[in-house]
């Protein structure tokens, strides 16, 4: 399904699961909705099933806004004692439109919680309250984490899930990747069909020298193989340091929440020489300034303190500080503000989601979850940018219980997709736009 297509059905009121491989596009999509919305002065509620994937889209988490926190079960009167929170009830009052990024990684249990909640607040017996809900995300990526002795279940496995009337929009267009091999690599990830071709492909790009210039950035499996490198890589710089405190304001929870999923450090030590990476999106007069995942190299300092970074067009930016922030429709719950840079010799794969990288050094000697791999390798945006340092078996596999249900929704799309040729819309609860 291309985007103006899936933009009929999300504006025309349908609950949507939007969906499709990395870098097709869907929090660009999002991004279009929520202006769209705002400008018919709809109430949206933007969300994502973790911070960090909130932190990309400018909300917060949904345990956050649904109240729940991190409760696996809520009692009936659990729930109305919800109901009596002011601050909850006025916003509940306020949403027509509820967004939930990254889907893949929310238990199904809590969105049945959720349901229950939005339920209560808005006392109407559909699903959600009548609320239209959209969820976006990729069931071949990160996966929802399971706790203790429970087994983790995907978010289609929710009770509410077969009553919501779901249109499913499964994009397929590709934005990030410009490489034939790139794509036919990520492919055969998705189709189960690693062949053998495939695999000398990526060990082909084992050991390769570097070329001169910026070093690519490093992604690893691992949290204290990244710290350790970004630390003592800045420890062999002879340079003056400089250092930068976050700001903050705002509801204290709220702020320790951004605080926490976001990929600006509270304390940025940078030095002239230091590889960093932008962590925001920085757009001006519809011009890309840089991306989330943008490398460059500082190369010194204005009257001010800021850095300069010289990206690896050569161009050099300012950067200056920028804010995350949590908002209420046009009311800001909580804020940060920030140099939006990170050391970048290192990262996690698990971070690095969401990102566009033009080159990166990538070690998934170590993966030990599925999807890993695939989300470290379509970070990139050509074959030629992968400096591979190791690989394992684990590295080619995608959870086995996606592959069925991915068709399914492949399926689900074309049909959304001839109800839209056959203007078969049918209006979702009681929004009408």
């Amino acid at each position: 399904m291309k985007q103006k297509e899936a933009l009929a059905i999300l504006e025309a009121g349908h609950n949507v699961l939007l969906t499709g491989p990395a870098g097709s596009g869907k929090t660009f999509l999002l991004n279009q909705y929520i202006a769209y919305l705002k400008k018919k002065n709809i109430g949206v509620a933007i969300t994502a099933s973790t911070g960090i994937a909130a932190t990309h889209i400018g909300g917060r988490t949904i345990h956050s806004w649904a109240g729940i926190g991190i409760k696996d079960h809520l009692s009936p009167s659990e729930i109305k004692s919800l109901t009596k929170k002011p601050y909850l009830k006025k916003q509940f009052e306020k949403t027509e439109v509820l967004i939930i990024d990254e889907i893949s990684m929310l238990h199904a249990h809590r969105l049945d919680i959720i349901d229950s909640v939005c339920q209560a607040f808005k006392k109407n017996p559909l699903p959600f309250g009548g609320i239209q809900i959209i969820m976006s995300g990729d069931f071949f990526q990160l996966p929802p984490i399971s706790s203790g002795t429970d087994e983790a279940e995907f978010v289609y496995k929710a009770n509410v899930w077969s009553e919501m009337d779901l249109r499913v929009c499964y994009l397929d267009e590709q934005h990030r990747q410009n490489d034939k091999k790139i794509t036919q690599i990520l492919k055969s990830l998705r189709d189960d069909n690693v062949s053998s071709d495939i695999v000398e492909l990526l060990k082909g790009r084992m050991n390769q020298k570097l070329k001169a210039g910026i070093k690519p950035v490093r992604l690893f499996t691992h949290n204290a193989d990244v710290d350790a490198i970004n630390n003592a890589e800045l420890e062999k710089i002879n340079e003056p340091e400089f250092t930068y405190c976050m700001i903050s304001d705002g509801e204290k929870k709220l702020v320790e929440s951004l605080k926490k999923n976001c990929l600006a450090p509270a304390d940025l030590v940078l030095k002239k020489g230091a590889l960093v990476m932008f962590v925001k999106n920085k757009f001006k007069d519809d011009k890309t300034v840089y991306v989330n995942g943008s490398t460059g190299i500082v190369v010194g300092f204005d009257d001010n303190g800021f850095p300069f970074v010289r990206l690896s067009s050569n161009e050099i930016i300012l950067a200056i500080p920028d804010s995350w922030t949590i908002d209420d429709n046009d009311k800001v719950l909580a804020k940060i503000t920030q140099i939006p840079l990170r050391l970048a010799w290192a990262i996690t794969v698990h971070k690095s989601q969401g990102m566009t990288l033009d080159r990166a050094e990538i070690d998934l000697s170590r993966s030990f979850g599925y999807g890993m791999g695939y989300v470290a390798l379509s970070r990139l945006t050509s074959l030629d940018g992968l400096y591979l340092l190791g690989i394992n078996d684990m590295a080619y596999k995608l959870d086995p219980q996606i592959f069925a249900y991915d068709r399914e929704l492949l399926l689900l799309s074309e049909q959304a997709k001839l109800n839209i040729k056959q203007k078969s819309y049918k209006k979702q609860g009681s929004l009408i736009y």
